[in-house]
């Protein structure tokens, strides 16, 4: 009887093993398809426009801001040029439920807000140098109005974490190494890049 239920258990062990590990697969293919359908929203986005054709960057918010979240992609191949951590508003933090962040367009809510961004002028902030974003959709239209820009702080780390990075007021936040990667980028364009964040 004891060999029984000893075959029993590690059956069960084993088949719940199996399972969660086919439940990661079906997650990182269904993060594979949202990533390649952003960059098909992108690619038709900056078609015939002003906008950079060739480099873009996506934010997917679904990913704990402890893992890498922030692509630099080149939109032509598809491919992640660069990574990186980025922090999100406290706000979307706080209001966080089963379903993931909490998103919001509103003043005072300190909370990201998804959509498509242009990154505009460059300028000398609270957190040093620090690009305006202005909001390109119904759910971003008032990044100006709240001030939402792209800058940096030293609390975001540089590689990958075990728990949850410092939280923003709503900006996307990235570490100063990254920042300066990104100055290289936007700078040298000769046409505004398109920022993308998801869920």
């Amino acid at each position: 009887m004891k060999t029984f239920l000893l075959i029993f258990l590690s059956f069960l062990l084993i088949s719940c093993e199996v399972k969660s590990q086919e439940n990661q697969s079906v997650n990182y293919i269904n993060t594979e398809d949202k990533f390649s359908q952003k960059i098909s929203e992108i690619k038709d986005f900056v078609k015939d426009s002003d906008y950079n054709s060739n480099k873009a960057f996506l934010i997917d918010f679904s990913i704990a801001s402890s893992k890498f979240r922030f692509f630099v992609i080149d939109i032509k191949t598809g491919k992640i040029l660069q990574k990186a951590l980025v922090a999100h508003g406290d706000g979307s933090e706080n209001g966080k439920t089963k379903n993931g962040l909490k998103f919001s367009n509103l003043e005072n809510s300190h909370c990201s807000s998804l959509g498509k961004y242009l990154i505009e002028e460059k300028y000398k902030g609270q957190f040093g140098l620090s690009y305006r974003l202005t909001g390109l959709d119904e759910t971003n239209s008032n990044a100006r109005k709240r001030a939402i820009v792209l800058h940096r702080l030293s609390c975001v780390p540089d590689v990958e974490q075990k728990t949850d990075i410092c939280l923003s007021f709503g900006c996307p936040m990235v570490s100063d190494d990254f920042f300066k990667i990104l100055e290289q980028h936007i700078d040298k364009s000769n046409k505004k890049i398109i920022l993308y964040a998801y869920n």
